[in-house]
């Protein structure tokens, strides 16, 4: 299918399935005039790929470990399917560390605001 009806399908902009292209994410393949033909393989994929990005996780992290996934050969799938989970819980983790922080100088923040309009009055 051309790229309109690939985006149509997947809901993805044209512009972002160019993108998933760019990085490597995803694989095209050409008419004779140059322009991209999508698979429903293709639109499977960019539906994992839009979720895990909507799930906050890098291109890197998706890029990695997404074709081992996706292969179709069960033996390398369950320790790929363990590192990718060894490498979401790490980014989950990083993201709750980050979060604390934010928390904490958002208390910050509040406690001042606090004692600001407290001598204003």
């Amino acid at each position: 299918m051309k790229i309109s009806e690939a985006s149509r399908a997947s809901g993805v902009s044209a512009r972002s399935l160019r993108h998933y292209e760019d990085e490597g994410l995803i694989v095209s393949g050409r008419f004779s005039n140059g322009f991209r033909d999508y698979c429903q393989s293709t639109i499977d994929r960019v539906l994992v790929i839009r979720s895990l990005l909507e799930s906050g996780l890098p291109v890197r992290l998706i890029r990695e470990v997404l074709p081992r996934l996706t292969d179709g050969s069960d033996a390398g799938a369950e320790a790929a399917c363990a590192e990718f989970l060894h490498e979401v819980q790490s980014y989950r983790d990083r993201l709750a560390a980050r979060i604390a922080i934010l928390s904490g100088q958002q208390a910050a923040l509040d406690a001042y605001l606090r004692e600001a309009r407290r001598i204003d009055l």
